[in-house]
Formats: C-alpha cells, structure tokens, sequence
C-alpha cells in the first residue's frame, strides 16, 4: 500500500498525521473513517495557487458530493474556496455551517421545487441548470419572491473520456445539460430574452470523473471558448464565467497514473489564455470544481478482522466488521483500492487474499486476490484513499449503522461525525 499525506511507519505499526491506528481503533472502534485534514488543506491551497485565483480571479469550487459534513465546509471555506452542492440537504450542511451562500454553485438535473425555492430565498451565488424546466420554474419563483438570479447553462460538449461508464457526463448520450451538437443549447440561450428575473452570466460543462488525461480538458477550453464568442456574436450575451467542472483523477492502485494539481491547472490555464488570444475575446472568470483530488487520498477507513474462510485451491476470505455500507464504490463502479494490515506494517508477504464486507450480498467484495502479510481475527485493515464517496454514498443495508468519521492532525484526533447509533438508525420509524 502507497503511503499518502502524513502516513508514517513507527515499528510495525501505521501511524497517520502522527496517531497509530491502534489508538485511534481503541478510542472510536471501527469501521472509521480517518482524514488527514494537513493533507486536506495542502491539496485546496496547491488548487488556490496554480489555478491563478488571487491573480486572475478565478474560483475553486470544491465538488461537495464527494464529503461534506459541516466540519469539511469549514475547511472549504477557511482555504478561500468556493462550494458546489447539488441537492437540498448539501445547501443545507452549508447554511448550517455558515458558508457563505454568495460562493455557492447550486448543481442537479432535476432540482424540485422546495429545492429552488430554498437556494432562492438562502441566496446562492450561482443556479448551474440543466434544462427548460427549470428554467421556467426558477423564473416564477424568483418573480413570486422579487429576487434576481444569476445562472449557468450546463452544457454536454459531446466529449468521450476514458473512465467508468457510469462517471462519464459530458458525451451527448447524458442526462445532464443541453446537448451541444442538436442545437439545444442555442435555443436556450435565444430563451434567455423572455426570461425577466434570471441572468445568463456563464456557461458550465463536465466530462467525467477519474480522468488522467489532460488533453480531455484542453479540447473542452477550446470548445468553451469558442462558445463564449459564439453567444456574443449571435445573441449579444456576455458570457463573463466559463466553469469547466472536474473530475481530475487520483491514485487508488499502481494502475493509476494522476498528473499533479500544478500540471492541470497550469495546462488549463495556458490553454485558455492561448485560445482566447486566437480568437479576439477577453479571458472569461475560469471555475473548476475539484472534489476527489482533494479528499480522496487524505482518507482512509481502519477495519478489524473478523472471521477467516480458507477454500483450498481456491482463495481465502477475509471478512471485516465494514464493507459496501461504508463503501459502495468497488460494487458499484468495480473500483480497486490498496490495503494493509496497520498493525503488521514491516512483515513479509505470505499470502493472498480477498477482502469480503459483512453484508448479506455475494457483490459485497471490497478487494480481490490481493497480497498481503498473514492475517488474523483481530487485526487492524487499513483501506487507503477513500476520502472521497465513502462517507458521502455510506448506507443503512442490512440496518448496518454509519461509521464515525475523525479529522487527524499532528498528533491530534477529532471527531467530526459521529457513529451512528441503533436508535439514531430507528429514529425516523414509526410503529
């Protein structure tokens, strides 16, 4: 297993941001989620630097879907980044958390009405919509409440990227955004004139997630910008923001391959700056939307080993007190993680193994055939990078109760959610 961040091995143990993983299962049991906030906070200050935000004014808005409890607002916020949410329950963790509602970004492709009326009425900074309907019921909440809003248009610039089928969102066969190669999107712009209470002030498109390859989002700044000088020309709208999402990959297994932060914010930028050059327009505001590559490798989950099923010849089970409840990811997208026994850091490898969840589900496999020191009942596993969508898609299967989640620095363990209880479980039945 890659160490990340702040990992560090004392003896044979696992320490993370200076605390071993002995003390920190000892004082909050498991499974736990671990962040290292250091990491955390390294990650949105690299983003604020290489993405020209105090020079240029651009914005990081950190993609909350992938971890926000309130805890993580505050982070995003005390780093000067703004925050994407994409339904009502996210915009509320924020107002509860006091993040400044001007810097949201307010996503979704099907927001209901509560949902509007709530980001109306709170005062959100920018509505990103995604089709006509919303449009229309935006504009007669925002006229039943005399308020102005200024949007985004979400667009699918019809880009293929190499990713998970289930991750990708900028090809024309989406159900986000309008669709730039039918012609959708200009017969929303043209809508923009009978609209009195909404504002078109940016246009926004994302191409996916896990995405390696920077090339991807070189050609989504040239067809951004070309869009910038098109709905000028046509319809004489300033398009003054240009949003190109996120979606920037991570390690999880030595099949990864990630280029840094600097290098794609640098190469976006350079990209922009060059094409707009070319094509006789101003350099809009530039967003990206930043979610996995800030959290995914700050966080891990510690598990204890439960019971062991050796098939001769055929392959051994090792079954932990967690699994697709915490994390759903390697079931739902078949995606691969590194583990290690944290308490037997410096021994050799002697065997493979596959990692099995608690669940009641054959699927609720979180790693396979991976190699690994002798495991026994008892022992402490270490499930690295999952900071992102682990938490955040956790679930009550099987009424397994949520994990507690712990930020960690230098030496320091706080907690920032707590373990679910049985009656916390219950709390919403009625008998």
């Amino acid at each position: 297993m890659r160490l990340q961040g702040n990992m560090s091995i004392v003896g044979n143990e696992l320490y993370i941001a200076g605390l071993s993983c002995k003390k920190l299962k000892d004082e909050y049991e498991t499974p736990l989620y671990v962040f290292d906030e250091d990491l955390v906070r390294s990650n949105c200050k690299e983003y604020i630097k290489y993405f020209k935000v105090s020079e240029d004014n651009n914005r990081v808005a950190y993609a909350g879907k992938a971890f926000l409890p309130m805890y993580m607002c505050n982070i995003v916020n005390e780093e000067g980044l703004y925050l994407d949410v994409v339904s009502g329950g996210e915009l509320y963790t924020a107002k509860r958390a006091n993040f400044p509602m001007n810097k949201i970004l307010f996503h979704g492709n099907n927001k209901t009405k509560e949902e509007i009326e709530m980001g109306v009425e709170l005062g959100v900074g920018r509505f990103v919509v995604d089709n006509y309907y919303e449009l229309d019921l935006l504009e007669k909440i925002c006229e039943e409440k005399n308020k102005k809003q200024e949007i985004y248009l979400r667009i699918s610039p019809g880009i293929e990227v190499h990713t998970h089928s289930y991750i990708k969102t900028g090809q024309i066969d989406s159900k986000f955004g309008f669709t730039l190669s039918t012609g959708d999107l200009y017969k929303a712009v043209n809508s923009m004139r009978k609209y009195k209470n909404i504002e078109l002030v940016g246009i926004h498109s994302h191409i996916g997630s896990q995405i390696f390859d920077v090339e991807a989002y070189l050609y989504e700044v040239e067809i951004m910008m070309n869009l910038v000088k098109e709905i000028k020309s046509k319809y004489d709208i300033e398009i003054k923001e240009v949003d190109l999402g996120g979606g920037i990959g991570v390690y999880y297994t030595k099949e990864d391959k990630p280029r840094s932060i600097k290098e794609f914010c640098e190469k976006i930028i350079e990209k922009s700056e060059q094409v707009c050059k070319e094509i006789g327009i101003d350099v809009p505001i530039l967003i990206i939307e930043p979610g996995r590559s800030i959290v995914a490798n700050a966080g891990s989950t510690l598990y204890t080993v439960g019971s062991i099923k050796n098939i001769k010849n055929v392959r051994t089970y090792i079954s932990i007190d967690g699994g697709m409840t915490d994390n759903i990811r390697p079931s739902l997208y078949r995606a691969k993680y590194e583990c290690s026994i944290a308490n037997k850091m410096r021994e050799n490898i002697k065997s493979q193994v596959t990692i099995a969840g608690k669940c009641c589900e054959s699927g609720d496999i979180l790693i396979s055939d991976i190699d690994t020191v002798h495991i026994e009942t008892g022992d402490i596993l270490v499930v690295s990078s999952t900071g992102a969508y682990g938490y955040s898609m956790s679930s009550n299967y099987n009424k397994i109760t949520k994990p507690a989640v712990v930020s960690v620095k230098q030496g320091n363990s706080k907690l920032i959610c707590k373990r679910q209880s049985y009656e916390e479980l219950l709390s919403l039945e009625i008998i």
